[in-house]
């Protein structure tokens, strides 16, 4: 699973083959057919996986950051740390071929968008309530905000090899947040 989400993650979908991952693996294919028999199967695993890890470290962000500032600057940090690594975010790579995905794999990207909405908006609400941040408009929209620059960004820090995209939207949109 590591190997295919990294092969994803730095080729997109569509690129990669079971020939590519039993070569990166050191397996021979059939041994992936077994586990999974289709590559629909194998892309729908990779967006549960990847959603529920997403959401380790979400609750983990939940547990060791209180303030709503630094759990938005923590929750960047991680689409930092993917672009350093030389990797997009799973879904983020996934979504650009969103047309031509098998459903079930379609479902699992909606599903960690879905979940990072929701997050976000938590968050950003708790963070209004309590007078440590500020909202123009909803919630909602200020995750959408929010989720959909941290994404772009990781495109345009791929695009450019420039890590520090991330970190100066990051800066950007938190600065839009203080009070």
């Amino acid at each position: 699973m590591a190997a295919a989400e990294r092969l994803v993650r730095t080729r997109g979908y569509s690129a990669i083959s079971y020939a590519d991952l039993a070569e990166a693996v050191g397996i021979r294919k059939a041994s992936i057919h077994h586990h999974f028999p289709a590559k629909a199967d194998l892309g729908a695993a990779l967006a549960i996986d990847y959603t529920t890890r997403f959401g380790t470290l979400l609750e983990a962000i939940d547990n060791d950051v209180s303030h709503a500032l630094a759990r938005i600057e923590r929750y960047a940090g991680i689409y930092e740390s993917s672009v350093q690594d030389g990797m997009l975010c799973l879904c983020g790579m996934l979504v650009t071929e969103m047309q031509t995905l098998p459903e079930d794999v379609r479902i699992g990207v909606r599903r960690f968008f879905a979940h990072q909405l929701a997050w976000l908006t938590r968050v950003l609400a708790e963070g209004a309530a309590r007078g440590e941040l500020r909202l123009v408009g909803k919630p909602e929209t200020a995750a959408e905000r929010i989720l959909s620059a941290l994404e772009g960004a990781t495109l345009v820090a791929w695009g450019m090899s420039d890590p520090g995209v991330v970190a100066r939207a990051t800066a950007d949109l938190i600065a839009t947040l203080k009070i």
